[in-house]
């Protein structure tokens, strides 16, 4: 391993160390919603979608303005801050925590600082592009925000978040039990065979 790697994973650990002391106080909250999002029982995506559910449609029936949901929401998190670390330990005992459990809670903030790095490598991949190809760079931003405007034109936004959202919460436990490495096989397949049967015309 080079220095760089060494350096690299040096402080990949560090700040893993640091999100875990931060984090200590969710540590039972989070191990609890890392067993519903990798659908560690057959009704847990169910249930996802069914709070999501809830959710977005007791939103669509209130109809609150953009403040009061914004302010709504800011003070949810902020109670949940002051209880979470407070009442959690009383709830599910932290000094019961077994070595299995202390593993996870360590990989799911070192996946936490992993996603943290990929973002930023992609937000700076991203300025590189603008700096080495800036016509590149504006045509792709152009267009992908021409596209997002037209979708959101289309589905009402409400609902696109609802979608996105459901989305979201699926995605660790489509990706735990393989289902995106799947159908993205499959769909892999299946460009192939058309660019073959593509080929073959054209010869």
């Amino acid at each position: 391993m080079s220095e760089g790697d060494n350096t690299s994973a040096n402080l990949l650990a560090q700040e893993t160390s640091q999100l875990e002391e931060q984090l200590q106080g969710w540590g039972e909250i989070i191990l609890a919603g890392d067993h519903f999002l990798r659908w560690e029982r057959p009704w847990y995506p169910g249930a996802l979608v069914g709070v999501s559910t809830v959710l977005f449609t007791l939103i669509y029936y209130l109809d609150p303005s953009v403040l009061t949901s914004l302010s709504c929401t800011v003070m949810i998190l902020c109670l949940a801050d002051y209880l979470v670390p407070t009442l959690a330990p009383r709830v599910f005992g932290s000094n019961k925590w077994t070595t299995e459990q202390q593993q996870r809670f360590h990989e799911i903030c070192g996946n936490l600082v992993k996603t943290q790095h990929r973002v930023l490598s992609w937000w700076k991949r991203l300025f590189a592009l603008k700096e080495e190809k800036p016509k590149m760079y504006f045509l792709s931003v152009i267009s992908s925000l021409v596209a997002v405007a037209w979708i959101g034109q289309q589905v009402h936004n409400l609902f696109l978040t609802y979608l996105i959202v459901s989305f979201l919460l699926l995605l660790p436990g489509l990706n735990q039990h393989g289902i995106i490495t799947k159908y993205a096989g499959m769909a892999k397949r299946e460009i192939n065979k058309l660019l073959k049967q593509k080929e073959k015309k054209n010869d």
